[in-house]
């Protein structure tokens, strides 16, 4: 995939504004090809809430994983219309969306029902342990935005990682055709 170079400015930019605001990433993301830590976070889709298991949902098609700083934010909404808007490319694809971020749930309702469109659910991860798992935690205790794609197999297929909400839909979206051959 190649990086056009407002892609790059784009990056270069969201990257001196993380730096402006003193966030820095703790680590770097888990590499393709390493199992995925498995999880069971609160969830809600609307606002039903319900335990998402991981490893119960590979069981289904391949899952897309995508962690976010926090809900109401400006690129956290962006990113959460854009998954919404292609929930149905996903499900065409095989694939599910879970959206996690240390948010708390009561909030993550409101936020699954407005910006999420009731589409796909978002988890709850208080003190960002699951995030921590997946090297995906800002050191000043947000989680950073990174989005995995994890095969059934339970196997990192695809990371990315940008402050910058633009690319992690159509990243994730192409990297969920072709581990399932449907576009």
């Amino acid at each position: 995939m190649k990086i056009r170079r407002t892609q790059f400015l784009a990056a270069g930019a969201a990257a001196v504004a993380v730096t402006k605001l003193g966030l820095r990433p703790a680590m770097a993301a888990i590499d393709v090809g390493a199992t995925a830590p498995t999880f069971t976070l609160p969830a809600t889709l609307g606002t039903e809430v319900f335990q998402f298991d991981l490893a119960s949902q590979l069981k289904k098609g391949p899952v897309v994983l995508y962690f976010y700083p926090a809900a109401f934010t400006k690129g956290c909404t962006i990113e959460a219309h854009d998954f919404a808007d292609h929930m149905d490319d996903y499900k065409k694809a095989g694939a599910s969306v879970i959206g996690v971020s240390g948010d708390d749930i009561e909030k993550l309702k409101q936020f699954s029902t407005s910006e999420c469109r009731s589409k796909f659910p978002v988890a709850a991860d208080q003190g960002l342990k699951v995030a921590a798992k997946y090297d995906a935690v800002l050191k000043d205790n947000y989680a950073n935005r990174t989005s995995y794609v994890i095969a059934p197999d339970g196997k990192i297929a695809y990371v990315y990682t940008s402050l910058n909400p633009d690319k992690h839909v159509s990243n994730t979206l192409e990297a969920v055709q072709k581990i399932t051959g449907k576009s």
